[in-house]
């Protein structure tokens, strides 16, 4: 069995569980959201085609739409940061300020 970077939980929370990997969250034609020990952003860089290419350069891509993540695009979506911080994408408010905010501190 592969260990994931990151996990599941409800209909729309996905939780980062290792430093090391970046994750790229994908939802349908929306921008690209990277999650990294660092932080959470939009991704301006190229997705990796390959599983195996994404490794070597130590990120974890997420399609959100697939069957084994939630199945369909999302419109709010919430996100686990390493930083002790949950984040909520609402995807409805795309090229605003509230696109990406920080929705509880220490959440653990």
């Amino acid at each position: 069995m592969v260990e994931k970077n990151f996990i599941t939980s409800g209909r729309n929370t996905i939780i980062h569980k290792i430093k090391k990997f970046d994750l790229l969250i994908v939802n349908g034609e929306n921008p690209v959201v990277i999650v990294s020990h660092r932080g959470i952003g939009i991704y301006k860089g190229e997705i990796p085609a390959k599983r195996a290419i994404a490794k070597k350069a130590y990120q974890d891509v997420i399609n959100i739409e697939s069957s084994e993540i939630f199945g369909e695009a999302k419109t709010l979506l919430f996100v686990q940061a390493l930083d002790d911080r949950e984040f909520k994408i609402d995807y409805s408010k795309i090229n605003t300020k509230n696109f990406i905010r920080v929705h509880q501190n220490n959440y653990i």
